[in-house]
């Protein structure tokens, strides 16, 4: 399951004076490491490990049990085999000598939770938990505690909490507090089971040093840590009498800045990845704000798309405001010194990889595998030279909920204009163009709220689809930028190793030696821009129809979508029903 990629550079006659470190990026099916000169960044060599257990979300592997909608675990021991698997064959790739490596830096998915003992035990390691759901890693796009963060809204709206703002007016149902209120309401006993809710980017860290340090940057964004405060017990107790202490009891602790050094590597880890004992270890981070020094979009204005499975948006500004919708703005949240935004779309290539899963016939495969084409490049290539508009479509980009600016996981994807002609090239290309309009509202939000966009860099393994970049630069109306690695998280974590070791003396320095951009590669033609135009205003009238109150046929739909669960669940498995939460 561990695979390695042709090193970038091999150089068999290295000076000696040489540095390396290790960057871990962790990401929604696989962890990939990356072996990086400190003295250029240059990426000598990579290897990847699928997660044995992938991603959880329709049954637990440990018993068969069905997972109810929305859910999405993941199992923390998958994790470690990636220290254990992919770093060596990393290693190997670049063929050097592991005593020249000085530092580890890794990034993870978030908020990507577990609850832990006092020594970092996940409980669903603990013998006699590994039956229980809510004992397991709850993957960033775990969706079912949407009802708790709609009455953490509520009530810290109708409060008037001074946090509230800094997060866009609304907490997410994928961050740390909605998932821990989820996790005491349905199962109370693990809940006091549990000494720690740690983000799995500090869970790593701490299996790497033997020490529990939380990143300042997950800690802002996903842990409602504001001005060194987290929400107060007396908001936490009208949420749940029990939850009061939650913020101070289960989630506070050490916080590491970012680029700082957490520990150093223990024998244990050592022994796993390799690599010597005693090389520092970055502060955890998260992947898509690791990415910016790697792309070098540091700068106030230039805002970095990661764009994956999903696509998250960040961005440095010197100025402090409130944009709607966002994910959060934290003082020194992606470098020191500046504030640090997010945003972001809950689906982007998981849509695209939807669709191809369950809507493209059979024929398509064999005529792409014939054309030594993988079906997304097909699909791709039919639809390309269609005029924008040509399919008579529009899509809006909701499969797993609306992340930015809306921050409502009961919406759902959409498709408006299909008839018997249509073909699935052209919902393909619907499909790709809602997400560019999806990113145009987040970057026109940000520009109306007072901090404006300057330069678009886009990362991530989809700005592999030259197509899908110039619709991006198309809709937005601007150039798009991109990274010159194909690693772009696992490079951010080496840039941050590198500091953590002392090699830079921050990560701007850093940034600016070893990352890389290729600017402008696409810049936007005003014709299809200019038609662009005219079907992003109609994605605008849907969007805000189903989104902003219009209709919210969407969220009874959902609702009927659990009601339907649940019965089935009671009429073909009653004992799993009775005991279900």
């Amino acid at each position: 399951m561990c695979a390695t990629t042709p090193t970038a550079l091999r150089e068999s006659t290295e000076p000696s004076d040489e540095r390396y470190v290790i960057g871990i990026d962790f990401g929604t099916l696989s962890g990939r490491a990356l072996v990086v000169r400190v003295s250029d960044g240059a990426e000598l060599g990579m290897a990847t490990y699928a997660y044995p257990h992938a991603v959880m979300d329709t049954t637990l592997a440990a018993t068969g049990e069905r997972l109810r909608p929305d859910w999405a675990l993941q199992d923390a021991a998958d994790y470690v085999e990636v220290l254990q698997k992919a770093v060596p064959a990393a290693i190997a790739d670049a063929g050097i000598d592991p005593a020249l490596v000085i530092g580890i830096g890794t990034d993870f998915t978030a908020s990507t939770p577990l609850p832990v003992l006092a020594d970092g035990t996940p409980l669903s390691q603990v013998p006699g938990l590994e039956g229980r759901p809510h004992a397991y890693v709850k993957l960033w796009r775990h969706h079912a505690a949407q009802g708790q963060a709609d009455r953490i809204n509520a009530i810290a709206a109708a409060r008037g909490e001074a946090w509230l703002p800094r997060y866009g007016g609304l907490i997410s149902s994928e961050w740390e507090f909605a998932k821990g209120l989820q996790l005491l309401e349905e199962d109370p006993e693990l809940y006091k089971r549990m000494d720690h809710w740690v983000e799995a980017a500090d869970w790593i860290v701490w299996q790497l040093t033997d020490r529990y340090v939380r990143n300042a940057c997950t800690a802002g964004y996903k842990g409602i840590l504001q001005n060194g405060e987290y929400p107060s017990r007396d908001f936490l107790g009208a949420l749940n009498p029990d939850f009061a202490d939650f913020a101070f009891d289960k989630v506070a602790h050490e916080i590491g800045q970012l680029g700082d050094a957490a520990g150093t590597l223990s024998a244990r880890a050592a022994a796993w990845t390799g690599l010597p004992e005693g090389i520092a270890v970055a502060v955890g981070n998260v992947d898509a704000h690791v990415t910016a020094p790697a792309a070098q979009a540091t700068e106030p204005g230039q805002m970095v798309a990661i764009m994956g499975t999903s696509t998250c948006h960040v961005m440095n500004s010197d100025v402090l405001a409130e944009v709607p919708g966002m994910c959060g703005v934290v003082d020194g949240g992606i470098v020191s010194g500046l504030y640090g935004y997010e945003a972001g779309q809950s689906g982007v290539g998981d849509i695209f990889a939807w669709f191809v899963g369950n809507q493209v016939p059979g024929g398509m495969f064999e005529a792409a595998d014939a054309a030594g084409l993988s079906i997304h490049e097909y699909l791709t290539d039919l639809g390309r030279e269609q005029p924008v508009g040509g399919h008579g479509l529009v899509a809006l980009d909701w499969h797993s909920g609306n992340r930015s600016v809306l921050v409502d996981h009961e919406l759902s994807g959409l498709v408006l204009g299909t008839t018997l002609t249509t073909r699935p090239e052209e919902v393909y290309r619907a499909l790709l163009e809602s997400t560019a309009f999806g990113t145009r509202v987040i970057v026109e939000t940000f520009a109306a709220s007072g901090v404006p966009v300057t330069e678009f860099i886009a990362a991530g393994g989809l700005i592999r689809n030259p197509t899908l970049m110039q619709i991006y630069s198309d809709v937005l109306r601007m150039p798009i930028s991109t990274i010159a690695s194909e690693q772009g998280p696992a490079l951010g974590s080496a840039i941050h190793a590198a500091v953590a070791a002392g090699a830079y003396a921050d990560v701007l320095e850093a940034g600016r030696a070893m990352g890389k951009v290729n600017r402008a590669q696409y810049v936007p033609d005003a014709s299809r821009a200019d038609a662009y135009d005219l079907l992003f205003s109609e994605y605008l009238t849907l969007h805000d129809y189903f989104g902003r109150g219009g209709n919210d046929v969407m969220h009874r739909l959902a609702a009927m979508r659990r009601e339907g669960f649940a019965a089935q669940l009671a009429a073909t498995e009653p004992e799993t029903a009775a005991v279900s939460v």
